[in-house]
């Protein structure tokens, strides 16, 4: 299904791997240019080349920490200046440390705050102003945590929500014009999976990783882990004109 959004531009925060990687790859199939961003820049150069063969979307990188704030405006200036204008902004970050409630202290939830909340407050911030002329969009990668809680993801479970109410505030105050919604992926097979079920091994609460593993599928109905890009397509469906009546959404 071409999705019409072929010569917009995007910006993709925490893209290098795991399901912001997959967000911009599904757009760069659609001909979108991006950008892509990261803290590790010998692993953003390489997913840059790897998303630059992906199809007709122009992809470059741009090393920064989103829970800095000059980073993300830094992004924002960067992205307008690269791809001739910001069309799409999704959001992403990766998760805070596995810990249960007892063990966190205040640096833990003032990080996660700053990591989770305000990497999308800044970034959406920043590109209100590009995003209003071309009737942009706004899509947030939070996390199914946020209507169930996950065991020993505290900050995860409690940071997150705060997003979702941003986001519907959002849909309100800048909408018709930009549409923002979020989506809230259960289990797909990234990297962060592998090393939460590596903390329970670590903790002593599983045997095995195959243990881990089961108790992450035992209760989704399709029994296995998402695809990185089955959640990456619906990124870039609700970037598109095909979702047009879709705002405010989680």
């Amino acid at each position: 299904m071409k999705l019409g959004i072929e010569d917009n531009s995007a910006l993709v925060l925490a893209s290098t791997s795991g399901l912001g990687k997959a967000s911009a790859k599904a757009l760069a199939k659609e001909g979108v240019n991006v950008t892509i961003n990261g803290r590790n820049e010998k692993k953003l150069e390489e997913a840059v080349d790897e998303l630059n063969h992906v199809g007709k979307g122009n992809v470059k990188g741009t090393v920064g920490d989103i829970s800095k704030k000059e980073d993300v405006r830094r992004l924002v200036e960067r992205t307008v200046k690269d791809q001739n204008g910001l069309d799409h902004l999704v959001t992403c970050a990766g998760g805070p440390p596995s810990k249960v409630f007892i063990d966190t202290d205040d640096q833990d939830w003032y990080e996660s705050f700053d990591l989770l909340v305000m990497s999308v407050v800044r970034s959406v911030r920043e590109s209100v102003k590009f995003l209003k002329e071309g009737e942009g969009t706004i899509v947030n990668i939070t996390s199914m945590s946020v209507k169930e809680a996950v065991p020993n993801l505290v900050l995860s479970n409690s940071v997150r929500m705060s997003v979702i109410g941003l986001m519907k505030t959002l849909s309100k105050e800048l909408g018709p014009e930009i549409r923002a919604n979020s989506v809230l992926p259960g289990p797909h097979k990234t990297g962060r999976i592998k090393e939460l079920i590596e903390e329970e091994l670590k903790r002593g609460n599983i045997g095995a990783y195959e243990e881990g593993l089961e108790g992450w599928t035992e209760d989704i109905p399709m029994n296995r882990l998402g695809k990185p890009m089955e959640l990456g397509e619906l990124v870039a469906f609700l970037s598109s004109p095909r979702s047009s009546f879709i705002n405010g959404a989680a």
